[in-house]
């Protein structure tokens, strides 16, 4: 995908188009102002993502081209694009159920230790399966929201992450969550990376995926 993408941390929802397809998105939540210093501090080492361009950094963190228009939904204390708004479809055509996108690397690997080390499990058993299940209706509403009327070809399905019912991708609920979103599973995930049992443990084992070590 190309597109005009602006450098530095921007406003929350500055769009970034195909040249082929263009997408108007409704009015997306306000992200998430976090502002704890145990939050900040898992961020201490990197440089600033400001410098960089938003569209070079979205791809770096990806690992190929974006292949749908996108919004920078919540971006890291450091600057980094960290969560993308998605529309519901690809450039393509294809639809897309993930609509928030958790890209920011150092977060995407504390939230895959967190289920490495039973999270989901966890949050299924201590989040009520009544919130879970309003979080994913609330969700696809939104997403579908942007479905083109009169659109008659397959859409996106599921609640978050594409998720039919119950829980799978925390990742996917943790993005929704920074990005404004009413996500109790998010909420869930922040307090443990942040405050909960066993973080610093979380950091170690996210640091040593990072470089490239299996031991944890």
């Amino acid at each position: 995908m190309t597109g005009a993408a602006t450098a530095g941390t921007g406003p929350v929802g500055a769009t970034v188009s195909a040249e082929d397809r263009t997408w108007s998105p409704r009015p997306s939540p306000v992200g998430r102002a976090v502002d704890d210093p145990r939050f900040v501090a898992l961020f201490p080492d990197r440089a600033r993502a400001g410098a960089g361009d938003v569209e070079a950094l979205v791809v770096a963190a990806l690992g190929r081209p974006v292949q749908a228009a996108y919004e920078v939904a919540w971006w890291a204390p450091d600057g980094f694009p960290a969560v993308l708004r998605n529309p519901p479809f690809l450039d393509d055509g294809t639809p897309l159920p993930t609509r928030w996108w958790l890209i920011d690397p150092d977060l995407h690997r504390l939230v895959g230790a967190l289920e490495s080390a039973g999270g989901v499990r966890e949050a299924e058993a201590e989040v009520p399966a009544e919130a879970v299940a309003d979080a994913h209706a609330r969700y696809a509403a939104e997403r579908d929201a942007d479905v083109p009327d009169g659109h008659d070809g397959p859409r996106p399905s599921g609640g978050v992450g594409g998720t039919g019912r119950g829980l799978k991708c925390l990742h996917a609920h943790y993005a929704w969550w920074l990005a404004g979103g009413d996500d109790p599973v998010g909420a869930w995930v922040h307090q443990r990376l942040v405050t909960g049992p066993g973080a610093a443990d979380l950091r170690g084992t996210a640091a040593r995926r990072a470089l490239g070590r299996t031991d944890g």
